[in-house]
């Protein structure tokens, strides 16, 4: 199947045009009898906020196309420009989800492992070998092999990374639209002051995953807070993958729902003030007229303010 028409590739940076990642993982495979090579990548267990996502791509054995990188080096432009060009050229590909509650009631280890058996199972065709970009095996099955930098180096892998991350970023985009002042259109739910300000003064939507150990001090309104099953109520319990500590929190009956409501209201809006104090003293709160370089938590710069395709 071609390329969908009207899907030009876009010109790469300099930056990235050396060093693209290579068949040469899949054609040492092919060679060796495994015709159903699937290179598998995940995106999204760093997020705050929506879905874990696990990308599967098999990819056929005498066509190519050109520019695919590891998405974290491409641009949000550049990652859908290429989107349609890779699925109508891999021979199968899928994406499997994890939901946030699924991250809160399994884990993140069980959640990445469930979003990779749905993205294997969804291509329709039983793998020979699986190629996975890291050192941790979270597909199982014994016909695995771990790449670190895989994503950079493979590229089944690299494929996989732009279909999960596409798919992905194109859920938070939707989700924006019920959720603003959390920027998911523009922070996909990943850690970033704005979004970490907008936890402080609003708490958590029902998208976020609840069971992180910083949840513990943000105002909760009505939502669920979820608690392992075998939690100590004093202690706590620890996941499986260390992700961090989750507190049951102990609510006294109030027979008076309205006194409720409003002691409720209070102490939101304290966490708002509380909030927009610590912000302007951060510097957080951005000046309309500064243009300076914004940087999010994880290291990353914004190269503008409002620019629309900043993302972690």
């Amino acid at each position: 199947m071609a390329p969908t028409a009207g899907t030009t590739a876009p010109v790469l940076r300099k930056a990235i045009r050396r060093r693209p990642p290579s068949l040469e993982f899949e054609r040492a495979l092919w060679a060796s009898g495994h015709d159903v090579v699937v290179g598998v990548d995940e995106v999204g267990r760093g997020a705050w906020a929506g879905p874990l996502t696990v990308g599967a791509a098999v990819l056929p054995h005498d066509r190519r196309v050109y520019k695919i990188r590891d998405s974290k080096l491409l641009r949000e432009s550049e990652r859908e420009a290429l989107f349609e060009r890779i699925a109508g050229w891999c021979r199968a590909w899928a994406v499997g989800h994890a939901s946030q509650q699924e991250c809160d009631e399994l884990g993140m280890s069980a959640a990445q492992r469930l979003a990779a058996r749905r993205a294997v199972d969804g291509l329709g065709l039983e793998p020979d070998r699986v190629l996975i970009d890291g050192n941790w095996d979270f597909v199982g099955g014994g016909r695995t092999e771990r790449l670190v930098r895989g994503d950079a180096r493979c590229l089944s892998i690299a494929a996989a990374s732009i279909l999960a991350k596409v798919s992905r970023d194109r859920i938070m985009r939707a989700e924006a639209e019920h959720f603003p002042g959390y920027d998911f259109e523009r922070n996909k739910g990943y850690p970033c002051p704005r979004h970490k300000l907008a936890l402080q003064g609003m708490g958590p939507t029902s998208i976020h995953r609840r069971t992180w150990v910083f949840m513990d001090h943000l105002p909760y309104s009505s939502l669920h807070r979820p608690v392992p099953v075998d939690a100590d109520p004093a202690q706590g319990s620890l996941f499986e993958d260390g992700v961090g500590w989750v507190r049951e929190e102990h609510m006294s009956e109030n027979k008076d729902p309205a006194a409720a409501e409003e002691k409720k209201l209070e102490e939101i809006e304290e966490h708002i003030q509380a909030a927009r104090r610590a912000a302007e003293h951060d510097h957080l709160i951005p000046d309309p007229e500064d243009h300076t370089p914004r940087f999010y938590e994880d290291g990353s710069v914004g190269e503008e303010v409002d620019d629309p395709e900043i993302a972690p």
